[in-house]
């Protein structure tokens, strides 16, 4: 490798990479990562997350229309359990569900599993993970049958506690309410007030997560079977939202987050990696965990879901096929004011130099490096003259 790519390579490096990073404790780790047990999935991903924003995955160059300054940047991942990959799709995400909304009440339920499925979990995630959310479904519903009326759900998984601990449970969005056989909207009460008591859906949404698992696995339902039905399940319902705009506000905090972000990583030396997180059984109060890397690197692995296994879902009058065929209708007769797709305009980021103009892409290159033009250029070096 040329020494003027080679230093080009390391300053934007240097630049992107200012913040302790998920990226640098596998950094530090390098090949000893192949250590930690984990199997080939994971280790992609590790490595992509490593490779995000580097020069391994190749770059762009881009030039500001107001002050003229070049600059130069490294491609994203795009993995989805890359910290700093899930920005646009979040917003992507909101921006979809945005047109979608109806004016009900809507409610916040966690459901939650017993860390005596965690065993379980870390070795077979896909069925523990897939009976959540089948389970989960199967409770809102027994409970909704009382209305006569089709409801729905949108339901995210998360899989992590504030420590990177295995902590499975899922995020729903519940609308009060639903629709009945001649396709109008029913509030489940009138009062506004969330029908279904925790405590009850606790115990049929125990009930039908292990009759699903004695189905599935009966070998590992056996082994623990006891302990499922030891633990008291937790389901935890918040109050109805203050308009229908907020809930998609609300619920695109948890869309797209990950296991852990790096603004919350504090430190990294040659040993341990230092992080903040909230003691939730302190009522949220903030302390600090230190762990090595290999401990932080196992935990953060923990939360890498199976290849394409799809951690937001939709149910009832809110799936895919019941809103292309009949969501339309029911807006025109709940007198929503449709909003029309306005066609996407091409991203265009802010120029860190004069920071009013756009960047405009002018060339890209693969893991070779920059073009030689652009080394060779007065402005591909140096701080912003402002």
């Amino acid at each position: 490798m040329q020494p003027q790519i080679a230093a080009e390579r390391s300053r934007v490096a240097c630049t992107e990479r200012s913040r302790s990073e998920v990226a640098h404790v596998l950094e530090k780790l390098g090949s000893k990562v192949e250590n930690l047990g984990l199997n080939t999935w994971q280790l992609r991903t590790l490595s992509a997350v490593r490779r995000c924003r580097t020069a391994a995955l190749g770059g762009h160059i881009d030039a500001c229309d107001e002050c003229g300054k070049i600059s130069i940047s490294y491609n994203s991942c795009r993995n989805r359990h890359c910290p700093k990959c899930q920005g646009k799709n979040r917003e992507d995400w909101i921006q979809a569900r945005q047109s979608e909304l109806l004016p009900v009440p809507y409610f916040h339920v966690v459901f939650t599993l017993p860390d005596s499925i965690n065993s379980l979990a870390m070795q077979d995630p896909r069925l523990v993970y897939d009976i959540l959310f089948e389970s989960t479904w199967e409770t809102l519903k027994t409970f909704g049958k009382t209305a006569a009326i089709q409801s729905g759900m949108i339901a995210v998984l998360h899989t992590w506690g504030q420590n990177l601990s295995l902590h499975p449970h899922l995020h729903c969005i519940v609308p009060g309410g639903g629709v009945d056989k001649n396709g109008k909207w029913q509030n489940i009460r009138g009062d506004g007030k969330f029908l279904f008591p925790v405590n009850a859906l606790s115990k049929v949404f125990r009930a039908k997560y292990c009759e699903k698992l004695k189905e599935r696995s009966p070998d590992n339902y056996t082994k623990v079977k006891k302990l499922l039905w030891e633990k008291q399940w937790v389901v935890f319902a918040k109050k109805p939202f203050g308009s229908p705009k907020s809930v998609i506000e609300y619920l695109g905090r948890y869309t797209h987050k990950i296991a852990i972000s790096n603004n919350r990583i504090q430190s990294i030396d040659d040993q341990n990696v230092t992080f903040s997180y909230k003691d939730y059984r302190q009522n949220g109060f903030k302390k600090q965990m230190t762990l090595t890397h290999e401990e932080f690197i196992r935990r953060f692995a923990l939360h890498i879901l199976p290849k394409r296994f799809v951690k937001i879902r939709h149910y009832g009058f809110l799936s895919s096929t019941w809103k292309r065929e009949k969501l339309k209708v029911l807006q025109e007769k709940l007198k929503v004011k449709l909003i029309e797709k306005v066609e996407k305009k091409p991203f265009l980021p802010k120029c860190p130099c004069c920071k009013t103009g756009n960047l405009h892409r002018i060339a890209v290159f693969d893991q070779r490096g920059p073009p030689a033009w652009y080394l060779g250029s007065s402005q591909s070096s140096g701080p912003c003259e402002n």
